[in-house]
């Protein structure tokens, strides 16, 4: 590393500080905080274990978006520490990847701290999510797009919308798939809005949580998948089975009890 671990940075974006602490639960595993709060988690060590369950379920929906193993596209809009472009290059060697992160600090500090695994292709770009997204190259398609960048009710408008999902949609190859971790408040306004969003979007869109989130009574991440076509009920039943628990996954008329 270039850096010892438990050093921070200042990010000049949010006026907050990064700070990459050793993990002492975890072997090889480090924690980003940002203002004080947990924010990623790596394992250096074996970059195919996901700590946080909410990241863990992004993964499981990336396992599925093609054959196991095989070399996918990916583009990361919210960068963190990586971590899901860390498991991709871990259980599909060869993958083609882009990250957009608005903090320039945050991306270069991580990157010293915290090296990727060796053989990793990933372009990194430093930009709003959106404008990002119409400035890549026309020709690239991704078979999953994954956005990370929403945390509570006060999201950006110009993201939180149909217009960039439909952008976000036209980036897709046929078989990709929109992936979106959505942080939220007790109520789920803000999922609500993402889940009307999204279906005015996307052929299909599914939800994936711990089952209490879907009661709306508590604080904490709701995974929104959005596919180009029918969504694969065998995805409901293997999402389910692979936690973690206790999960659930609402599709079809089930998720109408969420959309606005």
């Amino acid at each position: 590393m270039a850096e010892q671990p438990g050093s921070s940075r200042f990010l000049r974006t949010t006026g907050q500080h990064a700070a990459i602490e050793p993990d002492p639960f975890t072997d090889g595993g480090f924690v980003l905080s940002i203002g004080g709060a947990e924010q990623s988690h790596v394992n250096l060590a074996d970059p195919a274990d996901i700590f946080y369950e909410y990241l863990r379920r992004i993964g499981h929906v990336v396992d599925l978006a093609a054959p196991w193993g095989e070399p996918i596209t990916a583009l990361h809009l919210g960068a963190g520490a990586l971590t899901l472009a860390r498991y991709i290059q871990a259980t599909r060697p060869g993958s083609i990847q882009y990250a957009v992160e608005l903090e320039r600090e945050l991306l270069d500090f991580v990157l010293a701290q915290l090296p990727l695994p060796e053989g990793t292709r990933l372009s990194t770009v430093i930009d709003d999510a959106r404008h990002a997204l119409a400035e890549l190259p026309a020709e690239l398609r991704f078979d999953v797009v994954i956005l990370d960048i929403f945390s509570g009710p006060e999201a950006p408008e110009h993201i939180a919308c149909t217009g960039f999902y439909r952008e976000a949609a036209a980036r897709l190859t046929p078989r990709g798939v929109l992936i979106v971790n959505v942080g939220d408040e007790p109520g789920l306004t803000l999922v609500r809005s993402q889940v009307a969003a999204m279906r005015r979007a996307m052929a299909d869109v599914a939800a994936f949580a711990e089952s209490g989130m879907f009661t709306g009574r508590y604080p904490g991440n709701i995974i929104l998948a959005g596919t180009q076509g029918r969504w694969p009920q065998v995805w409901t039943a293997a999402l389910t089975a692979r936690g973690p628990h206790p999960a659930k996954v609402l599709a079809g008329v089930e998720l109408d009890v969420l959309s606005d």
